[in-house]
């Protein structure tokens, strides 16, 4: 038996409209029928990756940048940034007069002080709520899920504590701090499932799969992928919107050419 981990865009989707690939989860569902396990991998927060998960009928996943598990449907765990290293971030990038939005829960709501995050950014592309409090104080949030901060990409280094967590610039307006350990989060439900890491093989296409793709098991790139990402890859597949996926399963026999 091997344990699937799939990415989302760009590998069950197709990259350049955003529409999953059909053949793609048929081949998921060729899987489990044939005995093995399928996940998905995702940096996506719970919340967002839940129904997605749900409108392709996979039961189990790594999402939150590795630090949700779901198995069956049932969620193991959700773990938040580590609190001490987001305190010290935040009051860095407030006393650097950085407009700040806290997750305090893996949700759409984010907390705010003030509102110079929207007044050097806007708001978010995304969904979000705004939790006003002019008497917020960042110390008395128990869990810090993520953080926005709207620093632009030339003055990073104003951040001498940048790299102390996780994080991604989605956009060139602000920095999202998130957890970036899908590898560790592979590693952990496979703890969880007492399975072995050498029956692992994941499915990337971006330059944030590369924390996953580890030499203790299989990894595939999908041909539509980030060239640093298929250097390191095992194996290089067609690009997701031409049977990437099913392509790599019958090259590696776990599914049979019908």
């Amino acid at each position: 038996m091997k344990y699937f981990f799939f990415d989302i865009d760009g590998t069950l989707t197709d990259i350049r409209n955003g529409e999953i690939v059909e053949s793609g989860v048929q081949a998921l569902r060729r899987l489990e029928d044939a005995g093995h396990q399928v996940f998905i991998c995702t940096g996506r927060a719970y919340y967002k990756t839940k129904d997605t998960a749900k409108a392709l009928g996979i039961h189990n996943l790594v999402s939150n940048g590795g630090s949700a598990l779901v198995y069956h449907d049932q969620l193991i765990k959700n773990s938040p940034l580590d609190r001490d290293k987001a305190l010290a971030l935040i009051k860095e990038a407030d006393e650097l007069g950085y407009g700040i939005l806290v997750a305090h829960d893996d949700s759409i709501d984010v907390v705010l002080r003030d509102h110079r995050f929207i007044d050097q950014v806007g708001y978010r592309q995304e969904p979000t709520r705004y939790l006003y409090d002019p008497k917020l104080s960042y110390e008395d949030i128990e869990n810090i899920y993520k953080i926005y901060i709207s620093i632009p990409l030339e003055e990073e280094d104003k951040l001498t504590l940048k790299d102390t967590l996780g994080h991604i610039r989605f956009v060139p307006e602000y920095l999202c701090y998130q957890h970036d350990a899908k590898d560790q989060g592979i590693i952990d439900m496979m703890a969880y499932l007492h399975g072995d890491l050498k029956d692992v093989v994941v499915f990337g296409d971006g330059e944030n799969d590369l924390v996953m793709f580890k030499k203790e098991w299989t990894s595939i790139a999908m041909g539509n992928g980030d060239e640093k990402l298929k250097e390191k890859a095992d194996y290089v597949t067609a690009p997701s919107y031409e049977d990437g996926i099913l392509k790599a399963c019958i090259h590696f026999g776990w599914l049979k050419d019908e």
